[in-house]
């Protein structure tokens, strides 16, 4: 299904620290069709995380209106955002936010137990679900049994569970090492080429450039907004590390 996605039309953010007024985000206007890759980029405190807070309905904008599939959801109450987030959004975390005691099944089965589904409908979406991330073999495993690139995909999978209509990834490669990072991406390119819309805030151009579309923030404002020219292909670049360390085992 193509359209517009997210719209946000004059979207502000303040924010008051005793008598001080800060504008974290600022008469932001900007539109994501459904099915695109975007990285939002931008410095620290140039708003592109208080942006993704806004759009994954983790908090509500002091100015502006946004409207998620046609739907004005500016001013809805704790409990309407609440239910957004577990049935439209999936969130990914630097810090891949993994209940540490739970095994990877029940942590990817969570979102679907707090839609209210029984627990065993829960269990056999997120073994699917494990499964099309390429984990179903660890659905057992607690996250310390776990690499940072698989709690990374158990996190995914989590996401991804209740089939939302966005994915929402905050520094997804942020605590990965490069080709781990890549294997990232390549799952995301991958997700996206099957038609699920992702956002990817992240500081990292190289990361940036794996998305179709780059918005850039600073100051609060939107600075920029381009198409990704040359983007980078995962795999191709994965296939190419592999190439080098046989050579370099060769030698």
């Amino acid at each position: 299904m193509t359209g517009v996605l997210i719209e946000t039309q004059g979207l502000g953010r303040d924010y008051q620290l005793g008598e001080t007024t800060v504008r974290a985000l600022r008469d932001v206007d900007l539109k994501i069709a459904r099915g695109e890759f975007v990285a939002v980029m931008g410095p620290s405190g140039s708003g592109k995380s208080t942006f993704m807070n806004l759009i994954g309905c983790l908090d509500r904008p002091t100015a502006g209106r946004y409207f998620l599939e046609g739907a004005d959801i500016s001013q809805l109450g704790r409990d309407a955002l609440a239910n957004i987030r577990n049935e439209k959004v999936g969130f990914v975390f630097q810090t891949f936010s993994l209940l540490p005691r739970t095994s990877a099944l029940d942590n990817v089965a969570m979102p679907v137990l707090y839609g209210g589904k029984s627990g065993r409908e829960g269990r056999k979406k997120a073994l699917e679900t494990l499964e099309a991330v390429g984990l179903s073999d660890r659905a057992s495993h607690h996250p310390a049994q776990l690499s940072g690139g698989q709690q990374q995909r158990v996190a995914i999978a989590r996401a991804l569970v209740n089939d939302p209509v966005l994915i929402l990834a905050d520094e997804p490669t942020g605590a990965l090492d490069t080709r781990t990072g890549l294997e990232i991406m390549a799952l995301f390119q991958e997700l996206n080429r099957q038609g699920i819309t992702v956002v990817v805030v992240t500081h990292d151009p190289d990361i940036a450039r794996h998305a179709k579309r780059i918005v850039g923030f600073r100051d609060g404002r939107v600075l920029s907004d381009e198409a990704v020219a040359n983007r980078a292909d995962a795999r191709t670049e994965l296939a190419a590390l592999a190439d080098a360390a046989a050579r370099e085992a060769a030698q």
